[in-house]
């Protein structure tokens, strides 16, 4: 079952985070941005209310909650209803699969990458931006989780975790780049990992 119920009873506290973090969100935003491959077409799976999705031109998304769906649909998104694990779309219909702050919320991380696999087409890329629970930020979450209203019932992954699901997916050629900085040497954006909190893995296939 996916876990839809704290979006559909804090849709309003969703948004508000956003505006009160507005910082790190366009850092994430900016993060995943440089990952993008130009001139192409891709999805979002678990689009939410399109917070990520509309700023950087993705018009399609899957969501299974109807509340964050109907916003994200006012943002101009082309929302299908459905699950990480079995995706309403043919096979090779993109060319990038974006999953924000998701595998966190999926039931099976495997079968989703495998999905995201499936709807790609060939040299299509899949991109994972995530908090790493090693991370600064990710050990907080952890030791509040019990009383956080959306991360309850989360599971969190470390990048090697990301990184070892991606690659028995078959995914390959990894570029990773990581924001947040617990060490902020004049940078917002860094490549690899392990200095930042929120961590885009981008990973190629060829069919």
């Amino acid at each position: 079952m996916p876990k839809i119920e704290p979006f559909e009873l804090f849709t309003d506290a969703y948004e508000k985070w956003f505006v009160d973090n507005k910082q790190i969100y366009e850092l994430e935003l900016e993060t995943i941005k440089q990952l993008i491959p130009p001139k192409s077409y891709g999805m979002e799976v678990g689009v939410g209310s399109g917070r990520f999705a509309a700023p950087l031109g993705i018009e399609i998304g899957v969501e299974p909650s109807p509340a964050m769906a109907e916003i994200a649909r006012e943002r101009g998104i082309e929302v299908e209803d459905g699950v990480a694990e079995k995706l309403p779309f043919k096979d090779d219909s993109f060319d990038f699969v974006l999953l924000v702050t998701t595998i966190c919320f999926v039931d099976d991380i495997e079968k989703t990458f495998n999905e995201a696999r499936r709807v790609l087409r060939k040299n299509g890329c899949i991109i994972v931006g995530f908090v790493d629970k090693n991370s600064s930020m990710g050990k907080k979450y952890l030791a509040k989780k019990n009383k956080s209203k959306f991360y309850n019932n989360a599971v969190f992954f470390s990048s090697e975790d990301v990184l070892n699901h991606l690659s028995k997916a078959g995914f390959n050629d990894f570029e990773i780049k990581q924001t947040i900085l617990s060490e902020n040497k004049n940078a917002l954006i860094e490549n690899g990992f392990g200095n930042g909190s929120f961590v885009v893995i981008k990973g190629k296939t060829v069919h």
